[in-house]
């Protein structure tokens, strides 16, 4: 004689013998990130450049002054930098980029874009702080170009000296 196990249709969940999980919802990017507005900002600067960074959760997109990052930085070593906080991070496909940025060259340009995302990631959520330091994300690069001195050609380049 078999036994089958019969199972009550109006038994309680808790009552019959299967055990039912609760569903769990993957975190979005949203819950993952302190979100006080819709976007959050950082600022970056380098040599006379300033970029306004704001970072929101998305799919990915990556403007800059209406842009897209690889139709505005035409270097490859900019484009790999100005992705290189989000890639320390792990959000690539997650979060939105905004960046306004102006003055200065390109170059300059990419390391204020650089520092303003990494800002923003820090202020966005508490633990990319770390990650971010260990890459040195976080420090601004002081350098600017040396000026020039009377009685010479530039820095410090010279006029050639003759001696007869």
């Amino acid at each position: 004689m078999s036994e089958e196990p019969t199972t009550d249709p109006t038994a309680t969940p808790a009552e019959s013998n299967e055990t039912t999980t609760p569903a769990v919802e993957p975190k979005s990017a949203e819950a993952k990130l302190n979100m006080s507005g819709p976007y959050v900002w950082g600022t970056g600067r380098r040599k006379a450049s300033v970029a306004r960074v704001r970072i929101r959760p998305g799919e990915g997109a990556f403007v800059i002054n209406k842009r897209k990052v690889d139709d505005y930085f035409m270097l490859d070593k900019d484009r790999q930098a100005v992705r290189t906080p989000l890639d320390v991070t792990e959000t690539n496909k997650s979060i939105d980029v905004f960046v306004n940025v102006g003055g200065g060259g390109i170059s300059g340009q990419a390391g204020a874009v650089v520092l303003g995302l990494s800002r923003a990631l820090a202020k966005a959520h508490r633990d990319y702080e770390p990650k971010l330091r260990d890459h040195n994300l976080l420090h601004r690069d002081p350098r600017r170009v040396e000026r020039k001195k009377y009685g010479q050609r530039g820095a410090r380049r010279r006029f050639q000296f003759s001696k007869r």
